[in-house]
């Protein structure tokens, strides 16, 4: 390209022979050259960028869907025995077909301010294990996928998810487990639990713009709604 670029030069001087014009010339496109360089670094770089961002987070929405369907879905209704206030919690997070982002924003902002308290008393710790234990390898599989590392708060759901998983079965029988135990269990699951309603929420938004049949189902069979029916009336 150097030479190339010389070659120009010389067949310039060559044909119209006014040296000033060609160094003129010259000195002209070198002046330009800064500028083309912050054109292209700086904002047609970061467009492509932000534009592959997009793109990855939409892959990553597929992954998270992939889960709640398989599997966040049906923690979120498990859950409901585990804590205290649920009927509160289910209220505001009963999200219907006509919600804005204004009501997401609000569902949002009562979740960052909710005092989750778990209680693992008289719940079902034993089905709450068959079904983690159950998952087990979909979840392994989902930290293996190289999209994780875009989404941090999945990521750390994921790995909140397995270390209950992890702290459930390194326990033979969890009949009899002294109130410590229950308590420390009570940490995870209220863990998981928070940051399950947080992520399920942005999914729920994400649909609600992105893909409105997907989020019409996902409405109509709302885990925190008791009286949810997949049947369209």
């Amino acid at each position: 390209m150097l030479i190339l670029s010389v070659v120009l030069y010389v067949v310039d001087y060559l044909l119209f022979g006014k040296a000033g014009d060609v160094v003129s010339s010259f000195l002209g496109n070198l002046a330009f050259l800064p500028l083309y360089v912050l054109l292209v670094t700086l904002i047609i770089e970061r467009i492509l960028k932000e534009r592959e961002k997009l793109v990855m987070m939409r892959k990553m929405n597929m992954v998270i869907g992939v889960f709640f369907s398989e599997a966040g879905t049906s923690l979120l209704r498990d859950f409901s025995g585990f804590l205290e206030h649920y009927a509160e919690l289910a209220d505001r997070l009963r999200v219907a077909m006509n919600w804005s982002a204004k009501d997401f924003a609000k569902a949002t902002d009562f979740l960052a301010r909710h005092d989750f308290v778990v209680d693992c008393g008289g719940a079902d710790l034993s089905g709450l294990k068959g079904f983690l234990m159950e998952k087990r390898a979909f979840s392994l599989g989902l930290l293996e996928n190289p999209n994780l590392l875009e989404h941090d708060e999945f990521t750390d759901l994921l790995w909140a998810v397995f270390h209950l998983t992890e702290e459930l079965a390194a326990r033979q029988s969890l009949d009899g487990l002294p109130q410590s135990d229950l308590e420390h269990l009570a940490l995870d699951i209220q863990r998981v639990y928070k940051t399950l309603t947080h992520q399920w929420l942005q999914y729920m938004h994400h649909l609600k713009v992105d893909y409105p049949y997907l989020y019409s189902l996902a409405v109509r069979t709302n885990p925190m709604n008791p009286d949810a029916h997949p049947e369209v009336l």
